[in-house]
Parts: C-alpha cells; sequence; structure tokens
C-alpha cells in the first residue's frame, strides 16, 4: 500500500503526464472535490473534471513540491501553467491543496487558489474589472459547470449516474 504522500505524488505526476486515469486511481470512489471555481464536486463529477482539464490541455505543464501526509490529512502546494481557451491566455495558477485519506484513497480535496487573480489572467480586461466580484465569479462557476456537464453527457463512462441533475 502507497504512503499518502506518495498517492498525493501519484496524483500530480499523473497530472503532469495528462493521465486522468493515473488521477482518478487515487480517488475513493466517494471522493469530495472542491476548488473556488468548482465548489462542489462528488464522485464521477470530479473525476470527469480532471479528465476533461487533462483531455483539453495542449500545453499544461504543472509542477508541485511540499507534499506532506500525517494521519488522514495531508497537504501539496502545486502551479499550473496553460494557455486559457480560444483567447490563449497565459494563466499561471498557483494552488494550495490539502486531502483527506479514507481506505488508502483520497477521499477529499480542496484546492485554494485565488480566484480573482486566475480571472484576470484567463479572462482578461473584463476579470480585472470584475472578476473580485460575486456576480461575476458565480457566472465563471456557471460557465465551468455547464462545460462539465457538457462533457460527461459525451461521455457515458460519466453520463450514467450524473450527479448533475
Amino acid at each position: 500500500m502507497k504512503s499518502q504522500s506518495d498517492l498525493i505524488a501519484t496524483f500530480y505526476e499523473s497530472f503532469q503526464d495528462r493521465d486522468h486515469a493515473g488521477m482518478i486511481a487515487c480517488y475513493h470512489p466517494s471522493i469530495h472535490f472542491s476548488d473556488p471555481v468548482f465548489t462542489d464536486l462528488h464522485g464521477n463529477q470530479a473525476k470527469a473534471m480532471w479528465h476533461m482539464l487533462c483531455e483539453r490541455a495542449t500545453d499544461l505543464e504543472v509542477t508541485f513540491r511540499d507534499v506532506e501526509a500525517d494521519g488522514d490529512e495531508g497537504r501539496v502546494h502545486w502551479e499550473a501553467r496553460y494557455a486559457f481557451s480560444k483567447a490563449s491566455r497565459p494563466v499561471h495558477n498557483v494552488v494550495d491543496a490539502s486531502f483527506v485519506f479514507q481506505e488508502g484513497l483520497i477521499v477529499r480535496h480542496t484546492d485554494d487558489f485565488d480566484l480573482w487573480r486566475w480571472t484576470r489572467m484567463a479572462i482578461g480586461s473584463a476579470g480585472t474589472a470584475l472578476g473580485w466580484s460575486g456576480p461575476f465569479q458565480n457566472r465563471v462557476r456557471a460557465t465551468a459547470m455547464s462545460g462539465l456537464r457538457k462533457f460527461m453527457a459525451g461521455h457515458p463512462e460519466y453520463a450514467e449516474h450524473s450527479e448533475l441533475e
């Protein structure tokens, strides 16, 4: 059995390789994921999100450091560099993640990053002017969830038992 630190490292090494299956293998079937954009994903939703991100990434560079785990909890600092959307805006997302483990797998994964900083990079002038506001951030979240729903509908392994209804 892998240690929790090894499990975290495997998750991010898989992300570096855009290997969504390797990432998903680190997750407990009851996984709960949240971050400032995808605030409450469960099970297949979280798995599909990583699949979608890996599949769509053409220039993704992921680095990670400071992997720590003790008992049932863990942490890591990770960063991603990529071009966002059709506008190809350069994004450098800086993330601190925390984990809860159950039965040797990740059952809770929380990513924390500055959403306003992200909107300034990813969306440009509108993100700079409005990215701090709740309504704008909610629109970003709704757009992301809509994209995830469409992705799941096109992937039967996730579309069955979709929790996004």
